[in-house]
């Protein structure tokens, strides 16, 4: 048996939704220092929509799958769902992963999970400041 499905060649050979969102209004980085994996995740998210997704990932073939795969499974997503992404649902979606290599799975999830958070924060500031200039008036 291949150590690697199809799909997870497939996602390392041809990544999809690589690169840098500039007007991005969610960014999420994690990293594993174990094995050295960094990534990255930029989310333009209009009326809870991701409308659009790009990632850098710094890391094995695993990694730079995992990250191409979780991309494809929210780009479009109300946030309701991406939210329940899981590592196993990326995992799944590749076919499988070598189980010393589900970290990279997981590391897809927690940079979704910290673009989310990034989200979140930004949403209340710009709340925040609407509140505050409203009261200056």
């Amino acid at each position: 048996m291949a150590l690697y499905s199809e799909k997870v060649m497939d996602h390392f050979r041809n990544p999809r939704n690589v690169g840098v969102i500039e007007d991005a209004n969610a960014i999420g980085e994690v990293g594993n220092a174990k094995c050295g994996d960094i990534m990255k995740m930029y989310l333009k998210i209009e009326n809870g929509i991701v409308e659009d997704v790009k990632f850098e990932t710094f890391g094995c073939g695993s990694a730079i799958a995992s990250s191409s795969m979780a991309t494809e499974l929210i780009k479009g997503q109300p946030l309701s769902e991406v939210r329940k992404l899981t590592n196993k649902a990326v995992a799944e979606a590749l076919d499988g992963l070598p189980a010393y290599k589900m970290h990279c799975s997981v590391l897809a999830e927690e940079a979704i999970r910290s673009a989310l958070e990034d989200y979140e924060s930004r949403t209340q500031e710009n709340a925040l400041a609407d509140r505050s200039s409203e009261s200056l008036k």
